[in-house]
């Protein structure tokens, strides 16, 4: 793996710094390689850690430091109630013998999942090294980027392959779940992928498309800020062009075209509303809404008086929008107050898809 910095000196200013640490040797066999000390060169932008950019075109929007890794976690526990204590779908069976989580952030999910099936060799991969090192003895994690293909993996040796939470991260959905299609044996592996809608909505007219509202204004902000970092029209100095890493997967159909696109059979979809406050009558969106408005509110925390980190759309809104620091922070203000505006009932899409490899498929 070539080491390299894209901090051109224009973005080397006051808003961004490096945190290095150099303890770990290089390896440069492979994408799936052992941590390097380029590995470790964060960049902080506006108070905000973000990964190294040593794997070259990798430029993933989210920070990777402890806020967003709270809010990761919160997120991997409204999801496991929103799918009713389940923390997958797929029908894999008992007894899957090797299993390959993709983007595995905290490796929350990951852990979980080795907890449940001890006798299952798990494997967690993501660009940034903030996994725990004390895991089940049958999980490991390795840093790779997932958009360099051909996967590292051999052909047809995982039983299942689970991605969650990618938007804004691929760069070709095609590519990726075909890769997953490859990984994963023919006629009984599985690959789940689950994504959510950013668009925000509601049932009864509290929350409405282009109502002039913060809400309804997050997905269409997420969809443009994204669209403009892909195609060149990043803010001056913000970092090279590159491709496009869309985020409104699950309103344009991508998912599925993509996986029928791959090859899979018996691909099931659902598609579940989360509740983003704990607004409903329903005991239990109750509770996956409480659990929803923390995972919002960890990611806009108030760290003094007069700052907010602003970790969801910090990086998108700046280096995509143009906005300043001080737009970003009254727009979430609004959000703020608007989720807890007991008057409004706001939700999410959340879509589940798996499909199976058939028998025979190359």
């Amino acid at each position: 793996m070539s080491v390299m910095n894209l901090l051109t000196p224009e973005l080397q200013d006051d808003s961004y710094e490096d945190d290095r640490d150099s303890s770990l040797g290089e390896d440069d066999s492979s994408s799936t390689a052992s941590l390097s000390s380029s590995i470790l060169e964060y960049r902080t932008i506006h108070g905000r850690r973000y990964h190294s950019k040593s794997w070259g075109d990798t430029d993933y929007w989210s920070p990777n430091d402890e806020i967003q890794a709270n809010s990761m976690d919160l997120t991997h526990h409204t999801l496991t109630l929103l799918l009713h204590d389940k923390i997958f779908l797929a029908p894999i069976g008992d007894d899957p013998r090797k299993a390959l989580e993709i983007g595995c952030g905290t490796g929350i999910w990951a852990i979980d999942f080795a907890d449940a099936f001890p006798r299952c060799e798990v494997i967690g991969t993501d660009i940034s090294p903030t996994q725990p090192s004390w895991v089940p003895g049958n999980l490991r994690f390795e840093m790779d980027d997932f958009n360099l293909t051909p996967w590292t993996f051999p052909p047809a040796s995982f039983d299942f392959v689970h991605m969650r939470y990618l938007c804004g991260a691929v760069l070709n959905w095609d590519a990726a779940y075909a890769e997953a299609f490859r990984a994963v044996r023919p006629g009984t592996g599985w690959v789940e992928a689950l994504e959510p809608a950013l668009r925000i909505r509601s049932d009864d007219g509290s929350v409405r498309e282009d109502d002039g509202s913060a809400l309804s204004a997050w997905g269409p902000l997420f969809e443009e800020g994204a669209r403009r970092y892909g195609n060149g029209s990043r803010v001056p100095g913000s970092a090279n062009s590159g491709p496009s890493r869309p985020m409104n997967i699950v309103e344009d159909g991508t998912m599925e075209s993509a996986f029928r696109r791959a090859g899979f059979v018996d691909i099931v979809t659902h598609t579940f509303k989360c509740p983003l406050t704990p607004n409903s009558d329903d005991p239990h969106l109750r509770e996956v809404g409480m659990y929803a408005l923390a995972t919002m509110e960890e990611g806009m925390e108030d760290t003094d008086e007069e700052l907010l980190t602003i970790g969801f759309l910090l990086y998108l809104f700046t280096q995509g929008l143009g906005w300043t620091h001080e737009q970003v922070i009254l727009y979430l203000s609004r959000v703020r107050k608007e989720l807890r505006d007991r008057r409004k009932s706001p939700y999410s899409l959340v879509k589940v898809i798996y499909g199976r490899r058939p028998e025979g498929a190359n």
